[in-house]
């Protein structure tokens, strides 16, 4: 039971972290940036609770606020710095070339794209679970040292999958300067480079999907205009083949395979 309630906190940890990763900045901002305290009238909301050497302190409303502020930004880190993006495009992909239309619907397409990466993502989130969640939750780092070392692990994987062409291109727009790598570039040009590197990885293994789905098509199609038959829609003709030919080749098991092995760990 013990083990299970592990288990089960690791992933609500990650989150909570990766909230703190997109606040960070709003809050080391605010802590370096310190204003005179006024006084508050009576009755009124607190906001400011000290000043110190190391910056402003926010009330716990106001901190409360924050979190959950950045919190709501979660589904754009699952879908910006992390494998989401190329999953989800190949299986969707993958339902076009089938031709199914709505089989398997979106909350299924979604849902194995998020477990699966959750797959790819546990040697990274290991780490930030282990390098920055837990020494903050024991209190021996501060916010900032958590969100530096949560960074490390999450650059480094997107880093490995960023093709240095998008980089430059990112690199050349913010106007960095030639010094600059991949490595030790900003977030605000890594991430897009990254998004871009993903968007063409996952069309290149779609394209690669749709050739046998294609040549199925290409044959239906002149077999039926051969017969005559060009009333009979060739995509429902094709279908059953296509199906036949994904179950016989075990086309789940090697594009899921394939698709996970895709990704520089």
């Amino acid at each position: 039971m013990k083990a299970a309630l592990i288990r089960l906190g690791r992933p609500l940890g990650l989150a909570a972290l990766a909230g703190l990763l997109l606040g960070g900045g709003a809050l080391a901002w605010a802590q370096g940036a310190p204003v005179p305290p006024a006084a508050a009238p009576p009755g009124s909301f607190p906001i400011l609770i000290g000043q110190g050497a190391g910056g402003t302190s926010f009330s716990v409303p106001i901190q409360t606020l924050l979190f959950f502020t950045a919190l709501s930004f979660l589904p754009a880190v699952l879908l910006m710095m992390t494998a989401f993006t190329r999953i989800i495009i190949v299986l969707s992909l993958l339902r076009m070339a089938l031709g199914t239309q709505a089989a398997p619907p979106n909350q299924v397409l979604v849902g194995l794209a998020l477990f699966l990466t959750l797959f790819v993502m546990a040697p990274t989130l290991d780490r930030v679970h282990a390098e920055a969640y837990q020494p903050f939750t024991r209190g021996e780092i501060s916010f900032e040292q958590a969100v530096q070392r949560a960074e490390a692990p999450m650059r480094e994987f997107m880093t490995k999958q960023t093709r240095q062409a998008d980089f430059l291109m990112f690199a050349n727009l913010a106007g960095l300067d030639e010094s600059v790598t991949v490595q030790t570039a900003p977030f605000r040009v890594l991430v897009p480079a990254f998004v871009i590197s993903e968007l063409k990885t996952a069309f290149m293994i779609g394209f690669l999907i749709f050739i046998p789905f294609l040549v199925i098509d290409l044959i239906v199609a002149s077999v039926l205009m051969s017969l005559g038959m060009m009333m009979l829609s060739p995509v429902l003709v094709a279908l059953p083949f296509k199906l036949m030919l994904f179950v016989l080749a075990d086309g789940w098991n090697l594009l899921i395979g394939s698709l996970a092995a895709s990704f520089v760990v």
